[in-house]
């Protein structure tokens, strides 16, 4: 309590202290929060990332991972130049929670001047323009389209971020992560509500998020519910980033990915429907930190081009929109850990008081630029709201939207990924209450975490757990059992190789583990290098979930002797 106690002095004496870099976490579940101290490094790439082996076992770093690390991967992006920064970990504590909102600032927060800085006609726009010109051309199944929401705070900068961290911390009761990091030259403070990835005794664990069903204000309705669960473009979304992630899975999981789920997200006024996905590794977190860059519920899917689609229509850079806050560190036997939330649902704060609060749309096919400018006006609203501050007028835009452009004139409901649906209240459930909505049967042997916290769970509902279950009717179920190796092994294929050709889709990552489950060496190269070499051809275009196994079998069945196909 004395390091909490000291950093709030510095921050709220009548001067404006400055106490230098720090962090308040509430993790999930947690009954505490964790205060960290220490000097703050910039570093060019996440394998620099600070992770020493001695000291004691707990948080060693904690980095902002900006949107433009793309680059060190060879990603598409535009380059703001926003750094990369980490905080060495000096002191941890950790502080009751009771004990912790009793010593952050009560204070209301005050702003001016709040406005988008593209205006509605001009994001709707770019909307149509996406939808016609990307979507309409085959050039990805989704985008996301950001824009941010700015304004002039007139509570000193440190101490607004101290009074939103404690109205969230009172007020945001599902989120993953509830936090505030103070860099010096910016404050980040919000309550993400997904995990990207995480890294416990080897565990590797990913949570797809996507699909969102408002709760009506009379409680849940399990008919709207089934509606839900049962609409033909909430299941493709989900089944978009639940692809891209199986295969950022099949990159640092040595047996790639195992899906868990579908499952409720159930919250007090909404319900998402999400995906886990488990896998066991030793790689360095850094280097899986690096391989999952970033979640296609911020960019889009698939995920490479999505980036170029982004780089092409947003223009600008997305500073830590859709980066990771990601706290590396040791358990008792050395190993390491990482846990790295998304940043969304966050504002970011400089020194001279300017508030930032990013917020994007996924544009699917069936999107509508009314819609989608509606949706930035919610997803604002609520990260405003849980802030303490006026939501900004709308939702729609009141001038006429681009030629061509739908204009359907309600707020659409059940359209959103997890990214944005922050609006005031729509929280999760209590993170000390149980949830039942994660079913027991879905630890399979791979060391996941005791089954969850029950609360009303709608899932008990035979009805909708049958809707979920449905969902995975038509999924490979090679991805949805707990894999022995050499189970799957074919006898007539021992001994044979495969040559996999990846031209830009990395399913082909996924091919690889499947083939390698039925005996065959793998080996994986990129187009370019592909040239003369005698192939296994095997394409994996438009694979859900890698569905094409028994065609793979008889394909490399009627492979001919010896090695090389």
């Amino acid at each position: 309590m004395d390091l909490l106690r000291s950093l709030l002095d510095t921050a709220t004496a009548t001067a404006g202290g400055e106490p230098g870099p720090f962090a308040l976490l509430r993790r999930e579940g947690a009954d505490h929060l964790d205060v960290l101290r220490g000097e703050l490094d910039v570093v060019d790439r996440l394998a620099d990332l600070p992770l020493p082996t001695a000291g004691p076992a707990g948080p060693r770093t904690l980095a902002l991972v900006p949107y433009r690390q793309l680059t060190e991967r060879g990603l598409t992006c535009i380059d703001d130049a926003m750094p990369l920064e980490c905080l060495r970990v000096d002191e941890h504590v950790r502080v009751p929670l009771k004990t912790a909102l009793a010593a952050l600032p009560d204070r209301a927060v005050t702003a001016t001047g709040g406005h988008f800085d593209l205006s509605d006609e001009r994001y709707a726009e770019t909307v149509s323009t996406v939808l016609r010109e990307e979507i309409g051309r085959g050039e990805g199944a989704n985008f996301v389209i950001h824009r941010v929401y700015t304004a002039s705070l007139d509570t000193p900068p440190l101490v607004a971020g101290l009074a939103a961290l404690r109205r969230l911390l009172l007020g945001e009761r599902g989120a993953y992560w509830t936090f505030l990091v103070h860099t010096g030259t910016r404050t980040l403070v919000g309550a993400t509500p997904e995990r990207h990835v995480s890294v416990d005794d080897g565990l590797i664990m990913m949570n797809p998020i996507s699909g969102t069903h408002r709760l009506p204000a009379t409680g849940p309705d399990p008919a709207a519910l089934l509606r839900f669960l049962a609409d033909p473009k909430e299941i493709d979304e989900l089944y978009m980033v639940l692809d891209e992630e199986l295969k950022m899975m099949a990159r640092v999981a040595d047996r790639g990915g195992e899906v868990i789920g579908p499952q409720l997200k159930q919250m007090a006024h909404l319900v998402h429907t999400e995906y886990l996905l488990a896998g066991r590794g030793d790689a360095d977190v850094r280097d899986v930190l690096r391989e999952t860059m970033f979640a296609p519920t911020v960019t889009g899917s698939p995920l490479d081009n999505a980036l170029r689609v982004i780089a092409r229509h947003e223009r600008r850079g997305r500073r830590y929109y859709g980066g990771v806050c990601a706290l590396l560190g040791r358990d008792e036997a050395g190993r390491q850990t990482l846990d790295a939330p998304i940043l969304i649902r966050t504002a970011e704060i400089t020194p001279d008081g300017r508030l930032r609060v990013p917020v994007g749309a996924t544009l699917v096919r069936h999107s509508t630029a009314a819609g989608e400018v509606a949706e930035t006006y919610t997803k604002a609203a609520g990260v405003l709201a849980a802030l303490g501050l006026h939501p900004p007028a709308g939702p729609l835009p009141t001038s006429p939207l681009p030629t061509g452009t739908s204009t359907a004139g309600t707020l659409p409901t059940g359209t959103s990924t997890a990214e944005g649906d922050a609006t005031s209240g729509e929280s999760a459930e209590r993170d000390d209450e149980p949830r039942a909505d994660r079913a027991p049967d879905s630890r399979r042997g791979l060391g996941l975490p005791a089954p969850g916290r029950p609360h009303v769970p709608l899932a008990a509902d035979p009805r909708i757990a049958g809707a979920l279950a449905a969902r995975n009717t038509h999924l490979a179920p090679f991805w949805l059992r707990r894999r022995e190796p050499e189970a799957a092994a074919v006898p007539a294929l021992t001994g044979r190789s495969a040559l996999i050709v990846d031209a830009e889709d990395s399913f082909t990552g996924m091919l690889a583990h499947l083939l390698r489950e039925l005996g065959l060496a793998v080996t994986l190269r990129p187009w370019q290098q592909a040239a003369g070499q005698q192939t296994l051809l095997l394409n994996s275009a438009g694979c859900r979930g890698c569905g094409m196994i028994s065609s793979a079998v008889r394909v490399a069945s009627r492979a001919g002797g010896g090695g090389g196909h």
